[in-house]
């Protein structure tokens, strides 16, 4: 069907101007013809009839109206959208860990606001509006971060099917900046992994070995194969997240990661325990499967690390005991498997590492992501730092003075 060009009908609705007129829209699959409604702008004079600037608004909106090329299949509300393509989409081109994040930020932080919105209707100003309101929760900064780059890939993937035509949205808008700070993430330092490592049983020691020394995701140690582990080197061949193998994250996670001794004599010990195999998962249940981690952490790490300061019994087992449970602090506390990881990081750090080192250890894809968010200063680590700086400063002052047999002529020596 050909489109009719249409004047519109301007009409006053409270106090704003709307420009009324017909279009054939996608409502839920089925191609409908509608009566829309798009404001043009707010009431501003006392006049009954619109003044000059909504008329050309109007008429600049209708413009568009008519020589718009979008077919009406595609004219659909952003819920509509997200529901039947955006979702559908991501699910199968990212990994179920990155799928789950986009679902999670769609269904909490933006239907709300924007499931009943036409797609092709947006503006700047309405994503702008959409994040303010977002922005008013106590949601961090980077995670406002998120709910924007969510909305970007919503109207990129719409771009390229064309669902929506212009510059995205999303594009010059901005997250609250007041907005508080992310909190620091955590990394386990050598003495609380060798701390952890004396306390659990097996099979948790080992697979928190693996995590801390070789520093592998979470999804990987679930998916480790004996037939991978090879020559000192295990090779990530795969990765397990809610019972879904995939391939790891990228072609640097796929490189051999090497095993130190230490971590080499605790993973022979557990295969003599596990019956000598030669292939399959390295860490299984009672079924053969592989083990998830979740389960460890919660019937083994926290009951071994949670545990009453005067009687010793695990928290969960606490409710009888007469008296009220307070955590042991001499015990180390639990941050999770990706802390060993970033632990591996900071404490290859400490001993010199350089960075780019680090960051092929740990498989990422840029030397930045090790830098920035792997790499963990300790508060003793630059106190030693300024430690040497003064030690340096002072010996330099008095090298110079030995030279010369007196103070140094070209300034005052710094003590």
């Amino acid at each position: 069907m050909r489109n009719r060009k249409q004047q519109g009908q301007i009409v006053r609705i409270g106090e704003r101007w709307y420009v009324r007129y017909w279009e054939r829209r996608n409502i839920r699959g089925t191609i409908e013809r509608k009566r829309v409604s798009q404001q043009v702008g707010s009431v501003t004079t006392r006049a009954k009839r619109p003044p000059a600037d909504i008329l050309r608004e109007a008429e600049r909106h209708m413009a568009t109206v008519s020589s718009g090329t979008i077919p009406a299949d595609r004219i659909v509300t952003i819920g509509d959208f997200v529901d039947r393509v955006y979702l559908p989409w991501i699910e199968e081109h990212k990994r179920p860990s990155t799928a789950k994040g986009y679902r999670d930020i769609w269904e909490r932080h933006l239907r709300s606001l924007c499931e009943k919105v036409w797609l092709r209707d947006v503006r700047t100003y309405h994503v702008q509006r959409w994040l303010n309101q977002v922005g008013t929760t106590k949601l961090s900064r980077n995670t406002l971060k998120h709910v924007k780059s969510v909305v970007s890939a919503i109207f990129t993937l719409a771009k390229q099917l064309d669902f929506f035509q212009g510059e995205n949205p999303a594009r010059d808008t901005a997250v609250n900046p007041r907005a508080p700070e992310p909190q620091e993430t955590y990394a386990y330092s050598l003495e609380e992994i060798q701390a952890i490592l004396s306390l659990l049983p097996e099979p948790a020691a080992t697979s928190f070995a693996v995590a801390a020394f070789m520093g592998l995701r979470h999804g990987e140690i679930q998916g480790l194969l004996w037939e991978n582990y090879c020559d000192g080197e295990m090779q990530v061949s795969r990765s397990i997240w809610n019972g879904r193998v995939t391939v790891p994250k990228t072609r640097k996670s796929r490189a051999p990661v090497p095993v130190i001794k230490q971590v080499a004599e605790r993973l022979l010990i557990h295969k003599l325990r596990s019956g000598n195999a030669e292939t399959g998962p390295i860490f299984t249940n009672a079924n053969g499967k592989p083990l998830a981690l979740s389960s460890v952490v919660n019937r083994i790490i926290l009951p071994t690390l949670n545990r009453c300061e005067q009687c010793g019994k695990a928290e969960m087992g606490h409710v009888n005991s007469g008296h009220k449970y307070k955590r042991d602090d001499r015990l180390p506390e639990w941050h999770g498997w990706h802390a060993a990881r970033r632990g591996l990081g900071s404490n290859l750090y400490r001993l010199g590492i350089p960075d780019i080192v680090i960051q092929r250890i740990l498989r990422h894809a840029n030397v930045s992501t090790t830098a920035t968010y792997y790499i963990k200063t300790a508060a003793d680590d630059v106190r030693d730092a300024m430690a040497k700086l003064e030690s340096h400063i002072t010996a330099s002052a008095q090298n110079r003075t030995s030279i010369a047999g007196k103070p140094s002529t070209n300034g005052p020596a710094i003590q």
